[in-house]
């Protein structure tokens, strides 16, 4: 959840009176205005229009924050939605301080599971609140077809007096505009997921080789133009082809994804791991240069000797790699180039003897 510092303007919530009214007060009092806007005949259009102008989850997720904001003027408004590997996170949040989130997540995820609204006056009291959550809340449903795609949470830190309602007329109208925007959404999370998918690799969930070439150019162009190092490592399994003729390509299989879990353990969240074919790895390494590529390198090494590869089979294999390290601007080289050096200089260490690392020609 992103922390945000700004405190809300109190002013900006009061309504008629000398007080600020609390959270159902205001809801209500917008109530009449509300439906007048909500219930004109372009209403569901602009909604449909809107909702649909872009394929970028976020950007959906933050043009519904905006629409909530303009319908009831809130302290914090969130978009809540299961991630492509169906995690529930923040999408879009207008106001979230860090000390909010236990209640975004208390009223989501109440409403994820039941697929109903969410009224509160008091979190804190309130059994379906949790531990830390406070405050007064509304959230709803973005559904369609009988199913929760999202949730849309309203937060003001203080309690309510009652829980804040919208009444039975707003809310028919509020979940027919929001259902577009539901189907709207899960388009944008589908399209995000097959995007992810394309440069997924099948067996090992590692980045595939076309999503490793599109950042390495990129990568590339951003270390010549700051200045900052760049490093790749090209990682080959040595005689793993033994580990199929022996034990069968399920078992290979099965090896290749420890293997590159192992690797992966390695590197940072920063560096990008992708299996380049068969049983070869490859490592971006940004604003890293040749000695730390080595440190990287070694643990690599170091870590798959010391693997139990198919221990669960009852195996206990041992198996080593040979790796190769080329380094931008030890190289002068471009992407494609610095990815050859690197493997050439793998196969400097198979024709020494495998198991072992060789820093390309140029480099340290």
């Amino acid at each position: 959840m992103t922390p945000v510092s700004s405190k809300p303007d109190v002013a900006h919530y009061r309504v008629s009176g000398a007080r600020p009214a609390d959270f159902a007060c205001r809801v209500k009092a917008r109530l009449r205005s509300l439906r007048a806007r909500l219930e004109r005949r372009d209403a569901m259009i602009e909604t449909v229009r809107e909702a649909n102008a872009t394929l970028d989850p976020q950007k959906v997720g933050s043009w519904l924050v905006r629409q909530a904001d303009e319908w009831i003027a809130a302290p914090c408004w969130a978009v809540v939605a299961p991630d492509i590997n169906g995690q529930l996170g923040v999408l879009a949040d207008k106001g979230l301080t860090p000390d909010l989130g236990p209640s975004v997540w208390a009223a989501a995820t109440w409403v994820m599971a039941q697929g109903a609204e969410f009224m509160s006056a008091d979190l804190s009291k309130d059994r379906r609140g949790g531990g830390d959550a406070h405050g007064s809340a509304i959230a709803l449903p973005l559904a369609c077809r009988n199913r929760t795609y999202a949730v849309l949470v309203g937060l003001d830190p203080l309690p309510s007096a009652a829980p804040p309602s919208l009444g039975l007329s707003v809310l028919a109208v509020v979940r027919l505009l929001l259902e577009p925007a539901a189907i709207a959404l899960d388009n944008a999370l589908a399209f995000q997921k097959a995007e992810a998918l394309s440069v997924t690799d099948d067996l090992t969930g590692l980045s595939n080789s076309r999503y490793l070439n599109l950042v390495l150019r990129r990568e590339e162009k951003r270390s010549v133009r700051s200045g900052k190092p760049l490093s790749v490592l090209f990682v080959d399994m040595d005689g793993f082809k033994n580990v199929n003729t022996n034990h069968g390509h399920l078992a290979g299989s099965r090896a290749l994804v420890e293997a590159a879990a192992v690797i992966r353990g390695c590197a940072r969240e920063t560096d990008v791991v992708a299996r380049f074919g068969g049983d070869e790895f490859s490592l971006i390494l940004p604003d890293t240069g040749c000695e730390g590529a080595m440190a990287v390198a070694e643990r690599i090494r170091d870590r798959l000797r010391a693997f139990p590869f198919l221990e669960d089979e009852g195996l206990s294999l041992h198996l080593t790699a040979s790796i190769g390290i080329a380094t931008l601007p030890d190289l002068t080289a471009s992407a494609e180039e610095l990815l050859k050096a690197a493997d050439r200089a793998m196969y400097q260490v198979k024709d020494s003897g495998k198991d072992g690392i060789h820093i390309a020609e140029g480099n340290g």
